[in-house]
């Protein structure tokens, strides 16, 4: 008579591992979580429209991207709240004689007291402003752009120029809403996008500091 072999259940059945794709999507999923919680205290933190300080600098400087910069720059200049103004990131095929009739009645201010920078992008707007300040002797100037990209713009302007004093002046445009951006795809993109750009702005500055 044959004698009666019991296998053990558990000793028939292979062990179960972590799928590796189930691994890679669950850390997908917590960094697109993290990603979106960033984003949210980003638009939570950008400037909101408020009173003016009335401060005055040795300078002003224009990230251009809109009218409604080059119309701020140029309306603080004529309040003397800075003695020259820098346009940097002015397309090469734009000259001075087009930004001067955009201008209407600020046009001769073009002739004593502005310069056009061709920097292609806000990196290179840094590093044209930090040569342009060095060669007027300025220590401080007032920084013109959109308020969605003023808190990328600054971390590369204090990064790149830390000697120099950079007031913030955000430029508030109506083809962004803040309030309502999650229903709205265009501010939906454009407030991702520069979140994403202010991220890995950061994460080079970081780096930067450790080397």
């Amino acid at each position: 008579m044959g004698t009666a072999v019991t296998l053990d259940s558990r000793e028939s059945r292979p062990e179960r591992r972590g799928s590796p794709l189930g691994g890679l999507t669950r850390l997908l999923l917590a960094l697109a979580l993290a990603w979106l919680g960033g984003l949210i205290y980003f638009i939570h933190g950008l400037p909101r429209p408020g009173p003016d300080d009335g401060s005055r600098t040795d300078a002003i400087v224009v990230l251009t991207g809109g009218a409604e910069r080059l119309e701020a720059g140029l309306a603080l200049l004529a309040a003397e709240r800075g003695q020259r103004l820098l346009i940097s990131g002015v397309d090469p095929a734009t000259t001075a004689r087009d930004l001067e009739q955009l201008s209407g009645d600020k046009a001769a201010q073009f002739a004593c007291c502005v310069d056009l920078g061709r920097a292609p992008d806000t990196v290179h707007n840094a590093e044209e402003t930090a040569l342009w300040v060095r060669q007027h002797g300025f220590e401080s100037l007032r920084l013109v752009t959109a308020n969605y990209h003023m808190p990328r713009a600054l971390l590369l302007f204090q990064q790149t120029i830390p000697a120099v004093r950079v007031v913030p002046s955000p430029v508030f445009s109506g083809n962004v809403d803040l309030d309502g951006w999650w229903h709205d795809v265009y501010s939906a993109q454009v407030l991702a996008n520069e979140f994403t750009k202010y991220l890995v702005s950061l994460l080079k500055a970081r780096l930067a500091d450790l080397g």
